[in-house]
Formats: C-alpha cells, sequence, structure tokens
C-alpha cells in the first residue's frame, strides 16, 4: 500500500510543482514582484482547498456507520480510479502546451494589471492537484489507516513529496538527465495500471458487502507460478490489480476497464489527428 501512496504523491507533487514552476520563472523574467505575491496567494489558496476537500470526506465517512461506511469507502476508491484514468487522458492533450497556455494566461493577467487572474490561475491548477491526491490517498489510505499504519501511511506521502522535489530539480538541469516527456510516458502507464488496481480493489470490496455478485469464485488458482502476497506478484497485485484466486466478477471488471481505457486513448488519438489535419488545411 506504501508503494501506491508514495507513488500518487510524487506524480501528482511534480505535476504542482511543474505548474508553480513556470509560473514563478515567467514572472521572475517579467520582474512582477507584485505577481509573485499573488503567486504565492494562489498555491495557499489551493492548498486550502485540497484540504477542505479532504476535510469533508472524512467528516463524510465519520457519520456513516457499518456497511454504509464501507460502500462509501468502496465508493471512493471506484472514483479515484475514474479521476486517474480522466487525467492521463487531459494530460496526453494539454501537456505538450501546458507552458504556452500558461503563459498566454499569464500574459492576459499582466497586460490587464489583473493579478488576481495569476492567483486564481494558480489556485484553481494547484487545487485541482491537491484535491485528486486527496481523493486518491483517501480511496488507498483508510484500509491502512484502520490497521494502525498511520505513521507508513505519513512516511510514504513525505517520501512522495521529497522525491517529486527531488524529480523537478532534475528535469530543470536539461533533457540529457531526465526528460519530460519520457516522465509523463512512462507514468501514465503506471497511473493506468494503478487505476486499474484501484477499480479491482473497490469491486472486491463491494462483492465483500454483497453488493455484487461473485460469480465462480475462484475462477482460477496461480498461487503456485506467482502469489499476490509477496516478491512481484505482491508488486503487479499493488500496481496491476493482479490477483491469484480471482472471482470471475472480477476477472470481467478487469477486462472492461481495459477495453474502455484503451479505446478512449484509441479515440483521442484519432480525434487529435483529426484536429491537426483540419488547422494544417485551415493554414
Amino acid at each position: 500500500m506504501w508503494e501506491q501512496v508514495l507513488f500518487i504523491v510524487w506524480r501528482e507533487s511534480v505535476e504542482a510543482i511543474l505548474i508553480v514552476g513556470i509560473v514563478y520563472a515567467w514572472l521572475r523574467q517579467a520582474d512582477s514582484r507584485i505577481g509573485l505575491r499573488y503567486l504565492w496567494l494562489g498555491v495557499l489558496a489551493g492548498l486550502g482547498l485540497a484540504g477542505i476537500v479532504g476535510a469533508a470526506l472524512m467528516q463524510a465517512d465519520s457519520w456513516l456507520q457499518g456497511d454504509s461506511q464501507d460502500i462509501f469507502q468502496a465508493t471512493m476508491v471506484l472514483i479515484a480510479c475514474a479521476l486517474i484514468v480522466q487525467m492521463v487522458l487531459w494530460m496526453r492533450v494539454h501537456a505538450r502546451h501546458l507552458k504556452r497556455e500558461l503563459h498566454e494566461g499569464l500574459e492576459n493577467a499582466v497586460q490587464q494589471t489583473r493579478f488576481w487572474g495569476i492567483a486564481v490561475l494558480v489556485a484553481i491548477a494547484v487545487a485541482r492537484e491537491g484535491s485528486e491526491t486527496v481523493v486518491f490517498l483517501y480511496g488507498m489510505g483508510m484500509a491502512q489507516l484502520q490497521m494502525g499504519g498511520l505513521w507508513s501511511f505519513v512516511s510514504a506521502a513525505a517520501s512522495g513529496f521529497g522525491l517529486a522535489l527531488v524529480t523537478f530539480f532534475l528535469m530543470q538541469l536539461g533533457s540529457r538527465v531526465f526528460s519530460w516527456k519520457w516522465f509523463f510516458r512512462i507514468t501514465e502507464t503506471l497511473l493506468l495500471l494503478l487505476a486499474c488496481s484501484l477499480l479491482i480493489s473497490g469491486v472486491e470490496k463491494l462483492m465483500g458487502l454483497g453488493a455484487l455478485p461473485t460469480g465462480m469464485d475462484p475462477l482460477w488458482d496461480t498461487s503456485a507460478w506467482l502469489d499476490d502476497s509477496a516478491g512481484v506478484g505482491g508488486l503487479l497485485a499493488t500496481f496491476a490489480g493482479y490477483r491469484a484466486w480471482p472471482a470471475e466478477t472480477m476477472v470481467i471488471a478487469f477486462g472492461l476497464y481495459w477495453v474502455t481505457v484503451l479505446g478512449l486513448l484509441s479515440w483521442q488519438k484519432r480525434r487529435q489527428q483529426r484536429l491537426q489535419v483540419a488547422a494544417q488545411g485551415g493554414v
């Protein structure tokens, strides 16, 4: 579980730090001290909004009891899965032009002396990444916290943030050391695998509550070749949803997930190609 927490905090923190770093560098180059003040105001506001989301989730969880609480937690795991897929699809479209889009927004704000626009721009970006992180960690962490793993949970989150700072620093040294393109490519794949793992965990929890049928259980047993409790099998269970004794419903969910994700990626690629052809034809 701690590997999932570390990875999510690392990936989401890198995105947030990247956005803040781009805005900071632009404002420093423009020698806009007032803009820098609004930048940090936006960062604080974004963190505050993410904190409110976290507090709301914890409050909602405390109101619920028994099966209702378990269903709520399982639902949040499934929501986290959907958010990860949505985030990957969004980044595949916007990552390439993120810097340019941010610069255009900053130029408009500074030209019109609307420095609050800078704060809002940064606050939305930070709140988006922070809120997603809160939902992801809530979905992954509640079971661990209930088992007394608070220190492991906090340590993994802190390590993920520290690793994000190191990653951002390395990326600033140039493409010879680290490549943004490969960073997004590799982490996109890992995120989609992690989303599948969350989906399987959510389905597994709903089956345990009787909210979903199990079908044939288990459908097969591969524990003799690859145990899902330790080693490579345990890593695959954490990051890809592997189960040595899967129920039929879990296998169906696994298959539907990848059919849907691959279909969305293919549709998105075709759509981008059509847009590029249309743009070239209009030039």
